[in-house]
């Protein structure tokens, strides 16, 4: 498998968890998107991905975008070790909790989100950082409060690492980059700190990137 994404997209980040939990051997194709680079906008890119966004996954003669999709298509392929619960209730609730990350909180705080704001729109950085700030507070309210009812303090739901915990972590080193209080999320901190530790989450994350500055 390769995977195009950039070693700060939480997207990209989550389906490095993924490919390393599950042990998937897979290559790593950098996409800068960062001005003047900005090769998510390259007509070889967006021949991949008309959207322009990372990550997109190769697996053969298949092209995946999507990170929930790309997650939810090595779950179906491969299997173990499983990032969804047995019951169709329990998937649910895992579900749930990864598309509060992927759906409420980040896309309001994507990248390209916040150079909207600032250009056109003219915010300064304070004004974005405070959006940013905004959002990340919202949304994890919601998660400590359900982290608190449905884990067991070093994951998000249950016992074992899931489909939410592999969202969260990205989402918190995102908020951590932007010097997001946290003190309010013990919860949710105790959970990204045992996980971050664990070799599959280590490996992912953005400062081991071979694009990471």
């Amino acid at each position: 498998m390769k995977l195009f994404g950039y070693f700060r997209s939480s997207a990209a980040y989550r389906v490095r968890i993924a490919l390393n939990l599950k042990a998937i051997p897979w290559e790593s194709e950098l996409v800068d998107l960062r001005a003047p680079v900005s090769a998510q906008h390259s007509r070889e890119f967006r021949a991949l991905n008309p959207q322009g966004l990372v990550p997109v996954l190769i697996d053969g003669e298949h092209t995946l975008t999507q990170s929930l999709a790309i997650l939810e298509y090595l779950e179906e392929t491969h299997p173990q070790p499983p990032l969804l619960p047995h019951s169709p209730a329990a998937r649910a609730a895992v579900r749930a909790l990864a598309l509060a990350v992927a759906c409420d909180i980040h896309p309001l705080d994507n990248l390209r989100v916040l150079n909207y704001l600032r250009s056109p729109l003219g915010h300064d950085d304070a004004a974005v950082n405070a959006w940013y700030a905004h959002w990340i507070t919202l949304g994890f309210s919601a998660l400590e409060q359900q982290a608190r009812r449905l884990g067991d303090g070093r994951h998000l739901y249950g016992d074992s690492v899931t489909l939410a915990d592999v969202c969260l972590v990205p989402q918190m080193a995102n908020a951590c980059r932007f010097n997001c209080d946290l003190e309010p999320f013990p919860t949710l901190c105790a959970i990204c700190t045992h996980l971050q530790a664990a070799p599959a989450f280590a490996r992912a994350a953005p400062e081991a990137q071979p694009d990471a500055s």
